[in-house]
């Protein structure tokens, strides 16, 4: 036992028990307590208990200093979008090779619009407004002078073909079966399709409203009959004067094509070479017009032709 001071030595024996009782009151007071605090907070250490109980901010967690391991998610690569394509209209106007007589084919203009499509890589319409049977130059000039639904077409044309002006010297058979019709004969009427030629290009030109066209114009491998059917009809010195007037006539589409600033198209040399050359697989039963190989043709030599930039 621990020595005290005489008052705790001079308790009676009734007073310690009475000491005793309630320090064993106290105790008990405190186990109950304590088992009512862990009742109400399972799984909770004491301290933790007690927090809950605080009316401060709680303390925000701690972050562990480990970093954690960086994850990226795929993205899809961007692809810009690609710029839709330009939209290119190829308008033909002019005879019956523009028409396609004779041919049951397409014609060089649907043609010549889907090889520049995939060589340029463009979106192309064609719009073929070639007269099927006697259209002149006169005639075509006219249509392109006023009102009406050809020149509507054409003003729409970004690319313009023409092919016009054998039918203008049909009235020089007669004369050449009279006296041969020699040069000073032709010359006139030669001449004055190479000037209606200049004004049909600068009508087409008027009707797009000084928005700018590429413009085409061809001449022909012949303005008559050619090959094996034209030598059967017509014979040899007829085809020889309709080869001089033919290269005559040619000359002057050229003339006046590239005075009102278009691309003359030469035809004769891809049907005819020098001028030897037998066209007969390029043509027509009738062989006047192009078959539909003669037609692909035409319209590869037009490519060929176009200038790299259409406005």
């Amino acid at each position: 036992m621990p020595t005290g001071n005489t008052d705790r030595t001079s308790l009676s024996r009734s007073g310690l028990k009475t000491a005793g009782f309630f320090a064993a009151m106290v105790t008990l007071a405190v186990v109950v307590t304590l088992a009512s605090s862990a009742l109400a907070h399972p799984g909770e250490s004491r301290s933790a208990g007690m927090a809950a109980q605080t009316t401060s901010s709680p303390t925000p967690a701690r972050t562990s200093t480990t970093p954690a391991p960086f994850v990226t998610s795929p993205v899809a690569p961007t692809v810009a979008p690609s710029a839709p394509r330009r939209l290119v209209t190829v308008v033909g106007i002019g005879d019956s090779v523009t028409a396609g007589s004779n041919c049951d084919c397409q014609t060089y203009v649907e043609l010549y619009a889907a090889d520049l499509a995939h060589e340029r890589d463009l979106k192309t319409s064609a719009i073929n407004l070639g007269v099927a049977s006697g259209g002149t130059s006169p005639q075509l000039l006219k249509s392109l002078t006023q009102p009406g639904v050809l020149r509507e077409r054409v003003a729409k044309a970004d690319i313009l073909l023409v092919t016009i002006g054998a039918n203008d010297l049909y009235s020089l058979v007669g004369t050449w079966e009279s006296d041969g019709c020699a040069t000073t004969c032709y010359s006139p009427a030669v001449e004055n399709v190479g000037h209606n030629i200049e004004l049909i290009v600068a009508a087409a030109r008027a009707a797009r409203s000084g928005h700018p066209a590429t413009i085409l114009v061809t001449n022909y491998w012949n303005v008559f009959q050619d090959g094996d059917v034209g030598m059967a009809q017509n014979g040899g010195a007829f085809a020889i004067w309709s080869d001089i007037l033919t290269r005559a006539e040619n000359a002057e589409i050229c003339d006046g094509a590239r005075r009102a600033g278009a691309t003359c198209v030469d035809l004769y040399q891809p049907f005819k070479g020098d001028g030897s050359r037998n066209p007969t697989s390029l043509l027509a039963t009738d062989g006047d017009h192009p078959n539909s190989a003669g037609h692909q043709l035409i319209a590869s030599t037009l490519l060929a032709n176009t200038p790299p930039q259409i406005p």
